[in-house]
């Protein structure tokens, strides 16, 4: 399933989009008053993001070839992010495929170097992964 069926295949082609403030209850949830600072995608081209083909251990890892980048659009404290399709438009929905997580620099779902953020600089993700729990 992590490799070769459904989870790779639906997350393959999303950004992963940083975003300051408070992060919504669910990921179908609407966006609210959140401020989007950083759209990561394939070296800052607007092209999606992909993983790798094979998962290790139950875990499904951003693909290492890939340079997962970003420009920050607008300074502030990152606080959640989400993985989501390039057309999403952040309403609320049950039928968008996304993933939303907390921001940390330690013991986060999304690990940075550091939270602060600044305008027009580079923001570049080198580790990410997604595991898929046993039942």
């Amino acid at each position: 399933m992590l490799g070769t069926g459904s989870l790779k295949a639906r997350l393959d082609g999303k950004v992963l989009k940083i975003y300051a403030g408070t992060a919504p209850a669910t990921a179908d949830s609407a966006l609210g008053g959140a401020t989007l600072l950083c759209t990561v995608s394939d070296d800052a081209t607007g092209t999606g993001l992909t993983f790798d083909a094979t998962p290790i251990n139950g875990v499904l890892f951003k693909d290492p070839t890939q340079i997962w980048r970003g420009v920050n659009a607008a300074s502030g404290t990152a606080s959640f992010y989400r993985l989501q399709d390039i057309a999403d438009d952040d309403s609320a929905s049950t039928v968008n495929e996304r993933v939303q997580g907390g921001v940390g620099v330690a013991g986060a779902d999304l690990n940075l170097s550091s939270v602060s953020l600044t305008t027009a600089a580079s923001q570049n993700i080198d580790f990410y992964s997604i595991e898929l729990p046993t039942a």
